[in-house]
């Protein structure tokens, strides 16, 4: 998963810097304004390194605290998983997520409205990934949660490793969920007419729920940690274009003024355009 992060902040961060709104030839649903997407996108990108520092600080377990381990220590709701592995489900999961990532923007681009705006969308959806990559990085560098193959004997070297205490949250399903249903959202604000949206969610929901079912078979996470990142990724993926909405929509603007003391403010302003 740190692959995945790595990727993101440094084409997160090259292109951050770059206006997400220029003149294109077909209307956009969205409104990008490069002093406020710049540095939102940059600050995002801090905290996944951030996240990143945290995790390499954390330790793996010995081989007395791996024996000492009990699954009944683990909630009822999760404690089912305790033990899985699977390096086939481990494989199948990153035959969804990597691929997702580069796939989800690309069929949007097949779109001739989308495409108009591409270099607009293309910042969004880094945003959205970035946004998603800081909550997992902060997660997992904070939090400590050991994995299920834990509970049993299977997992080899990874047994005594760090990131065997990365459980929480699913990055590869918060990954996925972020990519694909910022596509399903992308094409729906662009298209609100078209027959074909509730299949674009299903494609979205159903890939998503995939990702997590292999997580969860593979035993690198209890079914809390993909529910929980399901949720987040979900949520980047919806939340990050519906602030960029131009009408009936939240934006984000910037402000700037004067207080009645006289002192002079600036800032971000969460505001539903109508």
């Amino acid at each position: 998963m740190q692959k995945i992060s790595s990727l993101l902040l440094a084409t997160g961060l090259l292109l951050g810097s770059a206006p997400l709104a220029h003149a294109q030839k077909a209307p956009s649903p969205y409104q990008t304004r490069f002093k406020v997407d710049a540095p939102i996108s940059v600050g995002l990108g801090a905290l996944s390194i951030t996240g990143l520092l945290l995790v390499q600080q954390k330790e793996g377990l010995t081989d007395a605290q791996l024996a000492a381990l009990n699954k009944n220590d683990i909630p009822k709701f999760d404690r089912f998983s305790a033990g899985y592995y699977s390096d086939k489900a481990q494989t199948a999961g990153d035959l969804i997520v990597y691929p997702s990532l580069v796939v989800a923007p690309a069929l949007l681009a097949l779109d001739a409205d989308v495409r108009g705006r591409y270099g607009q969308v293309l910042g969004l959806y880094l945003q959205t990934m970035l946004a998603a990559d800081a909550t997992f990085t902060m997660s997992v560098g904070s939090i400590t949660r050991y994995r299920p193959f834990l509970y049993g004997t299977q997992g080899g070297g990874d047994r005594n490793s760090k990131i065997a205490t990365n459980s929480f949250f699913a990055g590869h399903t918060a990954h996925t969920a972020a990519a694909t249903f910022f596509a399903a959202k992308v094409y729906h604000d662009f298209h609100p007419d078209s027959n074909l949206r509730p299949f674009v969610w299903t494609a979205a929901a159903a890939v998503s729920a995939a990702e997590g079912y292999t997580r969860l078979k593979a035993g690198k996470h209890f079914l809390s940690d993909n529910i929980v990142g399901y949720a987040v990724g979900a949520t980047a993926g919806i939340l990050i274009p519906q602030l960029h909405k131009k009408a009936n929509g939240l934006s984000l603007l910037p402000v700037q003024g004067v207080n009645v003391n006289g002192y002079s403010y600036s800032g971000l302003s969460l505001t539903k355009q109508l």
